[in-house]
């Protein structure tokens, strides 16, 4: 949030008068119970949204005054809607005005920085104004002309001047990670082979990950072999992750494993790595063989994260 100095000063060279008998270009805001929004409102009224310059708007209006700012003075703020749906690294540079109606000259007090034209609007300031528009008992002085039976008028007006969005960027970073095996003992029964099996997750590398086993086959291994994954269970969809690993159905009797190794990036367009053959199932069958035994497989898979890109 960005508060501004007011501007009072005579019709000069380059510089705005204070006042304007006409009425302000985008929005209105007629309040005609200001002694309800005093009691009510939380201390924050937000206005509906209005269009300007491509964009969507609200009046913010702080009835007792912004506290976080300790001011006994009516505050009155521009805030952009929905600035949360809006691209990484938008930039917009605005010229704005907001407005107080003397009710009793029927003309408008225009509120406007009396440094700063154009004010640039972003992720981590979306609303900009003024805490000090005026003192709480002038504005309730009927006399001033700015609340009348409880009824009172402001106005803003936005001129989009320049709009920017930063070039996408993103980091590199290694980190030291240990290798953490994981074993997974699962069952297969013979005459009834699942498509897919899946082990429960784990940590590894500050990542969950999970071991996927296709007793049928996936892809080139179809019917003829098991296949075998490592998955990244929650990928960020930003971020890619460097790893190293193997993956293994373990001879339990002879010690003469069928593994596969990589180093991929994994992402959430690319969650999984692994072998579409990594061992024929007419040889997993064979009981002398060690890798089935009473119906179980031992598979193990070993994961090394080095590092992880990531956007800024």
């Amino acid at each position: 949030m960005a508060t501004l100095n007011l501007k009072f000063e005579p019709d000069a060279a380059g510089v705005s008068t204070p006042f304007s008998n006409s009425p302000p270009t985008h929005y209105i805001l007629k309040v005609e119970s200001f002694s309800s929004l005093e009691r009510h409102s939380a201390g924050r009224f937000e206005s509906g949204q209005f269009d300007a310059g491509g964009y969507k708007w609200k009046l913010v209006v702080y009835p007792n005054g912004y506290k976080q700012k300790n001011v006994d003075h009516i505050s009155v703020y521009l805030e952009m809607a929905g600035a949360d749906s809006l691209e990484t690294g938008w930039e917009v540079f605005v010229d704005f005005r907001l407005f107080l109606l003397d009710q009793n000259k029927g003309i408008y007090l225009v509120l406007q920085d009396a440094n700063l034209n154009k004010m640039c609007l972003h992720g981590a300031m979306f609303e900009v104004g003024f805490d000090r528009v005026i003192p709480l008992n002038a504005f309730t002085d009927s006399s001033n002309g700015y609340l009348i039976n409880d009824i009172c008028v402001f106005g803003a007006e936005v001129f989009v001047c320049k709009e920017r969005r930063a070039g996408k960027a993103e980091r590199l970073y290694t980190i030291n990670s240990a290798m953490y095996k994981h074993p997974w003992k699962v069952y297969i029964p013979l005459k009834f082979r699942p498509e897919l099996l899946e082990s429960k997750p784990f940590y590894a590398g500050g990542q969950t990950w999970k071991i996927r086993l296709y007793p049928k086959g996936y892809g080139k291994g179809k019917d003829t072999h098991v296949s075998l994954y490592l998955t990244l269970a929650n990928p960020e969809p930003a971020s890619r992750i460097l790893t190293e690993f193997t993956l293994r159905i373990v001879d339990q009797l002879n010690a003469k494993h069928f593994f596969c190794k990589g180093c991929q990036w994994f992402s959430a367009l690319s969650p999984s790595y692994g072998c579409s053959r990594l061992v024929a199932f007419d040889i997993l069958k064979q009981s002398d063989k060690g890798f089935w035994v009473k119906s179980n497989c031992l598979v193990e898979t070993e994961v090394t994260v080095h590092g992880i890109f990531t956007a800024l």
